[in-house]
């Protein structure tokens, strides 16, 4: 009986210290072979510091606040040979072949404190990813380098995932793969 009870303990520790060794190394330094892709090869040379990559487990943590911009929103039919919507200063890109049928995509960015964009219809996927570019040029970024990355987000601005994402800090925006509608904002 006393080793069941003793048992607990050790077992719940072993697997919080499994989980927590799993972690990713922290994202300043170099950019290494891990945040470009498993199958990029990297050298100083080819990397432009100012559009840097950033993969999905590497962040800060946490949404930037923004100073409000007007509401946006426009509806447009993208098909299987692809099209462009943009709303404010954010685009989405869907290449030819993403889509197999026409699609009316609407593309909503709300007035908000935290640049973000909604899409519908809810749930709608694509074959190939769609590029969503956002700015943050509107945001505090209070002073720190670190990347930009998109985020997928709940309606009330849970984090859930990060895109595969690349921040352009010269131009201020970020361009993150999306492979399904639902709602995005621009993270750590």
């Amino acid at each position: 009986m006393k080793t069941r009870r003793y048992l607990l303990p050790v077992v719940v520790g072993a697997a919080v210290a499994a989980a927590l060794s799993c972690r990713e190394p922290s994202p300043l330094g170099t950019v290494s072979a891990a945040l470009i892709g498993q199958d990029s090869v990297v050298d100083s040379a080819t990397v432009n510091p100012h559009q840097v990559p950033v993969d999905s487990l590497v962040h800060a943590g946490g949404l930037l606040t923004c100073s409000p911009l007007p509401y946006d929103s426009a509806t447009q039919v993208i098909g299987p040979l692809g099209g462009t919507i943009q709303v404010g200063m954010d685009t989405l890109v869907v290449p030819a072949g993403a889509l197999l049928a026409p699609v009316a995509i609407t593309m909503v960015a709300p007035s908000d404190t935290v640049n973000r964009v909604h899409f519908a219809p809810e749930g709608l996927t694509f074959q190939q990813p769609a590029s969503l570019t956002m700015s943050y040029a509107n945001c505090n970024t209070l002073g720190v380098q670190l990347p930009k990355q998109i985020a997928y987000t709940t309606d009330v601005l849970v984090i859930l995932e990060y895109l595969k994402s690349w921040d352009d800090q010269n131009a201020q925006i970020v361009t993150g793969e999306v492979n399904h509608f639902s709602e995005y904002a621009i993270a750590w």
